[in-house]
Order: structure tokens, then sequence, then C-alpha cells
């Protein structure tokens, strides 16, 4: 009797869970396997070693996230009036802040970054330039049809990004303060609105 076609995803979850539990070092197969309640033979009809799921994991989260988030490359909107960018950023925020697919990866992130220099790369990336890049797009386009006033884009979108970046990163830290914290990156995406649109 063969395995059903939700296997192997049943697989990259609980690898998820497994890896942001223990990191890439602290987990072997077994403890994949298990999860999901197969033995290695049947493991191995999917994966056939820990650098190989090592690697789907970030396959499938990387695409699961610009298909939630977006990309630079692949922007759905732009903005046509402040109003639509204070909501466009505070979709992205509660996504970031509540999807516990996303929460994993970012602590998986966090904590492997320094043993892996391939994670710190993408930690680079998703933590940092991904999203000022979709800024940049974003604040230029306006910029171009008069809603926001000129400015350096460059410096605007990671002046825009990194204090909301540190916010979620407190979030990660101390769940307790989500209401809170949510309320503070609030505040400020309407101060950077109120300063930054154009008269």
């Amino acid at each position: 009797m063969g395995l059903h076609n939700g296997t192997k995803e049943r697989i990259l979850e609980a690898a998820l869970d497994v890896f942001a539990r223990d990191g890439y070092a602290g987990t072997n197969i077994k403890d994949i396997a298990e999860s999901v309640g197969l033995v290695k033979s049947a493991f191995y009809r999917h994966f056939q070693s820990k650098e190989e799921i090592w690697n789907a994991v970030f396959e499938m989260t990387s695409v699961y996230y610009s298909e939630h988030f977006g990309s630079a490359e692949h922007l759905e909107h732009v903005p046509q009036s402040t109003a639509e960018l204070y909501e466009m950023t505070m979709r992205m925020v509660n996504f970031t802040v509540h999807d516990e697919k996303i929460v994993k990866m970012r602590k998986l992130l966090n904590t492997e970054q320094f043993r892996d220099e391939r994670v710190r790369r993408l930690a680079s990336w998703y933590f940092l330039e991904d999203t000022k890049a979709i800024f940049e797009k974003v604040f230029s386009a306006m910029m171009e049809k008069g809603i926001l006033k000129r400015a350096n884009v460059d410096f605007l979108a990671f002046s825009f990004t990194a204090p909301i970046t540190a916010l979620i990163h407190l979030c990660d830290r101390e769940p307790d303060l989500i209401p809170q914290t949510l309320v503070r990156i609030e505040n400020y995406v309407n101060d950077f609105i109120r300063q930054n649109a154009a008269q």
C-alpha cells in the first residue's frame, strides 16, 4: 500500500518544527521520521539525507513567504494612497508576526545564521534586503504619482523597514508583548506616512 501524496509535505512541516526547536546539528532523521509516524526506510523514499531535507525546508518556506508576503520581483499592487500604504504594511506585519510557519523559519534563521554561511546570507536577505527592496519599489512608484515626497528611495526604504523588523524580532522574543508591539508598529507607520506624504 503506497504512501499518500501529502507525506512529503508532512515531512517538510515536521522537519521545520524539529529544526526550529533543535537546530540542524541537534536534529537527526529518526526524529523527523518519528514525528510523522514513519520508519526510517519509509522516510528515505522521500529524502536521502538530512542535508536534502534541510534544503527542501528552505525552498518550501521561501516559496511560501514570497506567495504570502510578496517580493520586489512580483509586486501585486502599488498603493494608490497613503491609506493603502498603511493597510499593505500592516497586512505584511500581521502575516509576519502571526503565521506559524514564518515564525518558525525566523527562529531557525536566527539560531543557525552563526553556524551556516548559506543561512547567514538567507537571514540577511529575509531580515533586511528583501523587505527593503519591496518598499524601494513601492516608494518610488508612490513618489512618481505624487503621493509621497521625493527623497532618496534607498535610505527611505531602509529607514522605514529597519525599525519594523526590530519590533518584529521583539515579538519573537517577548510573545506576551505582541499586542503592545503591534500598536507601536502602527503608530510608527502612521508617523512615517505623516512625515513623508506629499503636501
